[in-house]
């Protein structure tokens, strides 16, 4: 039984994008499914995938804070730059309406998504750099989010900056931080990286449960306005996280990273904590019901596309001899 769900959770991983797509379209003929996934439980789940994260990191993960602190700063700098600000171009060039630009600008302002590290892994990149920098943007996250969304879009909307530094407390720093002490005094156990082995695939399990509460939220609106609501959401994604990728690399040369860390440091910019964004859309933000649909949009599209340029930078290996 152990080995058949350690091979599920293996697939979970290699094959998230195909899972999270697979929830959405089963939600939108059966959105009832996921009624249950609102308020309190969104943010359980949430924490959950946070916990998972920190039950794989160790005392090492955290050392490299200290010791690359210049290219922490640089990544810790172009992640929370970058991204917020080229969600606020976007929104206005597209003229967004409140709700879809809340979305956008929430998922720009969240911190390094977390399949960002095997994505890293998996293009040859910098995987100590990208560990390095998903727990710096996990920290500074609880500031540096309600701050940036305060000064992107408090034009739009009233934001609780305080209430969402707690929030973000909470289902973020709190559960990263009890994985991580777990993980310290458990780690030599045998039974633990069992444990380990399965975090994946609850993790992944956990994200599609809330992307499937997203479509279930806004599902009457998607039926109601049709296939053109998705269609510009998605092109704003896709400009978003592409952006993200490009500016994420020309940062990387400006400070004149390697070919690893310039590829390291692309992937986590691009590649947000849409959970997050979802969780924190629906807490704070529920008087704009479609604020969700960017957030739940970006958690299956950006696992999609850092595949997609993970496979593109081993293509380049290939051709140039670097495999």
């Amino acid at each position: 039984m152990l080995k058949v769900l350690q091979a599920i959770s293996r697939w979970l991983a290699n094959y998230t994008s195909v899972f999270i797509i697979a929830i959405a379209i089963v939600t939108m003929f059966f959105p009832h499914v996921f009624d249950w996934v609102r308020g309190t439980t969104q943010t359980v789940i949430l924490g959950v995938i946070m916990l998972t994260m920190g039950l794989t990191l160790t005392t090492e993960d955290f050392k490299i804070l200290a010791r690359r602190p210049l290219d922490i700063f640089i990544g810790a700098c172009a992640q929370f730059i970058i991204m917020p600000g080229v969600a606020y171009v976007l929104v206005h060039v597209w003229h967004l309406e409140p709700a879809l630009a809340l979305g956008i600008l929430l998922v720009g302002c969240c911190p390094g998504g977390v399949s960002s590290n095997i994505m890293s892994y998996l293009c040859h990149g910098d995987v100590a750099f990208s560990v390095g920098m998903t727990c710096a943007s996990t920290l500074l996250a609880p500031v540096m989010t309600p701050f940036l969304m305060q000064l992107t879009a408090g034009e739009i909307i009233h934001v609780d900056a305080v209430g969402m530094f707690t929030n973000i407390l909470i289902v973020t720093i709190i559960p990263v931080a009890v994985g991580c002490m777990l993980n310290y005094f458990y780690s030599k156990k045998s039974s633990f990286s069992t444990i380990q082995s399965l975090m994946p695939g609850v993790s992944v399990t956990c994200l599609g449960i809330i992307v499937g509460g997203v479509i279930s939220t806004v599902h009457d609106d998607l039926i109601e306005r049709g296939l053109m609501l998705f269609l510009l959401t998605f092109a704003v994604v896709f400009c978003h996280n592409s952006l993200g990728y490009l500016l994420g690399w020309g940062a990387g040369r400006l400070a004149g990273f390697n070919i690893a860390k310039k590829r390291t440091i692309s992937i986590e910019v691009g590649m947000q904590n849409a959970g997050l964004a979802t969780v924190l859309a629906s807490t704070f933000f529920a008087s704009q019901p479609l604020a969700v649909l960017p957030c739940a949009i970006s958690c299956a599209w950006h696992s999609i596309s850092g595949t997609i340029l993970a496979g593109l930078y081993l293509q380049w290996d290939k051709r140039h001899g670097r495999c």
